[in-house]
């Protein structure tokens, strides 16, 4: 990422996980600084609300599998405001801090497919009745797998981001970046 600018055609999640893009910050201009912690944070927002969504997938699986080994006597619709108010899925994975995700959904790319796109487009819940067992846990798995794929992109943003902000305050702390500068970046 030496002297390079954000690469339009990749991925967003692409250009943060490159070996480049947090390495060397002290050689970056404060510019470039700010527009890197702002690409993290958007790409962030992005992946918490993707994983919102699977986990709200996810639960609603899981009440079907309840439901069908007969612990659970009520109909997917007559739990559903229970199961979309009930989860709260506990800490951030790896004791990344909770963030409040904005009301309306993130800004992603119009451009590509994504796994995560495929996932979310799925239609199974419209159709959840006539899925057999089998079909229902092949869900399941991909819905986990791809949770955990989520999770780790989100870790490397995080990572990026705690590095690039680290030098931004070493920077505010040597007095190599005028404070008063904050109110424009």
């Amino acid at each position: 990422m030496k002297g390079k600018t954000l690469d339009q055609n990749r991925r967003r999640i692409d250009v943060i996980a490159d070996e480049g893009f947090a390495d060397d910050l002290a050689n970056v201009a404060l510019d470039e600084l700010r527009d890197r912690r702002r690409l993290c944070d958007k790409v962030d927002i992005e992946l918490s609300y993707y994983r919102r969504l699977l986990h709200g997938r996810m639960d609603l699986l899981a009440f079907e599998v309840r439901r069908r080994s007969g612990a659970e006597t009520r109909s997917l619709i007559e739990a559903l405001p229970e199961i979309l108010a009930d989860s709260d899925r506990g800490p951030e994975p790896m004791d990344l801090p909770a963030r409040a995700l904005p009301m309306d959904p993130p800004e992603v790319p119009s451009t590509g497919r994504r796994g995560i796109d495929r996932v979310l487009e799925d239609d199974f819940l419209a159709h959840l009745p006539t899925i057999d067992d089998e079909e229902v846990e092949a869900i399941r798995t991909m819905l986990a797998e791809t949770e955990a794929e989520i999770s780790a992109q989100r870790r490397s943003v995080y990572d990026a981001y705690e590095r690039i902000q680290s030098e931004l305050s070493r920077r505010y702390r040597d007095g190599l970046a005028d404070v008063d500068e904050l109110l424009g970046g």
